[in-house]
């Protein structure tokens, strides 16, 4: 593998993208410790609810990239997504759950009009009930989702997409996961001067 560019190249002009990303007013973005076994040049970072009282929904972005390539990616790029959001309690039991989570990783990647290949994911409930001095407490419930996909490229080697729309997509899923309603058209989520991710 080549040793990661400092300067130029398709994964610096995806970090000052990234940098650009805005969240809903509901999440707080901030970078974090990125994988560094997975591919030469990566970044990270996680979302959570911007009021520090509620725990509703959680979610990391990971961009992976290797110049050479990766087979199994179908490409040079790969974007990993993991979210966490509370289930409400009609929720919990219903049986088509892991379906409705799945389509909506694929319909935030529609919305975004996100070109991708090779996605894949998991998506997975868990569901908790106190006993004894603990039985008073109301039961719970999450769901997490977990997906990964390979931006398209040009011949080139450039991203097809605007990488900060893939990173949207994934705001998107949480939004979704949490049952938030979808921002009103005309509501910018990319803000040129925002600078949370290094570039």
């Amino acid at each position: 593998m080549r040793p990661i560019p400092t300067t130029g190249g398709s994964f610096e002009a995806a970090l000052e993208r990234l940098a650009a990303l805005q969240p809903r007013p509901e999440f707080a973005l901030q970078e974090a410790p990125a994988p560094q076994r997975l591919a030469p040049c990566t970044v990270a970072m996680t979302a959570d609810m911007a009021d520090p009282d509620s725990d509703l929904v959680s979610g990391r972005f990971v961009l992976l990239h290797d110049p050479d390539g990766v087979d199994e990616w179908d490409g040079s790029f790969r974007a990993v997504v993991f979210v966490r959001a509370e289930l409400e309690g009609d929720l919990r039991e219903d049986e088509l759950l892991h379906d409705v989570g799945w389509s909506w990783v694929l319909e935030a990647l529609d919305v975004r009009q996100c070109s991708v290949t090779q996605v894949g994911g998991t998506v997975t409930r868990t569901t908790g009930r106190s006993f004894g001095t603990m039985a008073e407490r109301p039961a719970d419930g999450f769901v997490e989702i977990r997906a990964s996909w390979t931006p398209r490229e040009d011949e080139s080697g450039a991203l097809v997409d605007d990488i900060a729309e893939h990173a949207g997509a994934w705001l998107d899923l949480m939004a979704h996961a949490a049952g938030m309603p979808p921002l009103p058209a005309g509501i910018a989520t990319v803000h040129s001067r925002r600078a949370r991710i290094r570039s």
